[in-house]
């Protein structure tokens, strides 16, 4: 099964084109060692991504390409996704005008911007584990009941019940410390903060549709955080 249409391949270039645009467009300066290598990290997890779901696990790879709305999709979530995708493009913007153009934030120190890089590198990893042990990791919050969608206990799961926010939480924290944003930090404070409240709804989803995420729950004690939430 080949889930990389045409047109999602198309999709996955505009994505690796339009945002690394933003960022170094935006920061007005092509000799921005840190865009670039934002740059190339966000492409190679664009593509890097998608092509080892392609091969491994297309079912999976075919719904993070299903288009928000559809597929049962809670009516709360459609606004969450509407909300978060207008935020995400607004940090995209606000991180090179801050860190680049108009120096906003006076440069961080070489170690913040070592961290932020280390934090992306770890959050493709726990991403990419997160997809490996859970063939239903999609992107909306939606019982997939065509696929026989059941709890994943196991892998990473068995660490925290949403290992996906948590490396959402170091790709928005990472980012904007190796660009050299303050101000993309406080956006991305604000990103994890509705990530956490969406934790909260997926529970509460999950709770309703599978008996057994209650027992689960008991098992794995932290949402987000080893050893902390």
């Amino acid at each position: 099964m080949n889930a990389l249409t045409p047109f999602r391949l198309l999709y996955l270039c505009f994505n690796a084109i339009f945002f690394p645009g933003l960022i170094l467009g935006l920061g007005g300066d092509l000799h921005w060692t840190e865009g670039w290598i934002f740059t190339a990290w966000f492409v190679c997890t664009v593509f890097g991504s998608a092509f080892y779901l392609n091969r491994r696990d297309p079912a999976l790879l075919a719904e993070r390409f299903k288009r928000p709305g559809s597929g049962g999709q809670k009516g709360w979530d459609k606004v969450f996704m509407a909300l978060l995708m207008s935020m995400v493009v607004f940090w995209f913007i606000v991180m090179p005008l801050d860190a680049r153009r108009f120096h906003w934030t006076a440069s961080f120190p070489l170690a913040w911007k070592v961290t932020g890089l280390l934090l992306l590198l770890c959050a493709v990893y726990i991403i990419m584990r997160t997809m490996f042990d859970n063939s239903f990791a999609s992107p909306l919050v939606r019982i997939q009941r065509e696929r026989d969608h059941h709890i994943i206990t196991t892998g990473i799961y068995g660490v925290v019940r949403h290992p996906m926010y948590l490396g959402g939480l170091m790709y928005f924290f990472g980012a904007p410390l190796l660009l050299g944003s303050k101000y993309g930090l406080l956006i991305g404070l604000l990103l994890s903060l509705m990530f956490v409240a969406r934790i909260f709804g997926e529970e509460k989803t999950l709770l309703t549709q599978f008996p057994d995420y209650a027992d689960y729950r008991q098992k794995v004690r932290h949402r987000l955080i080893p050893f902390v939430w």
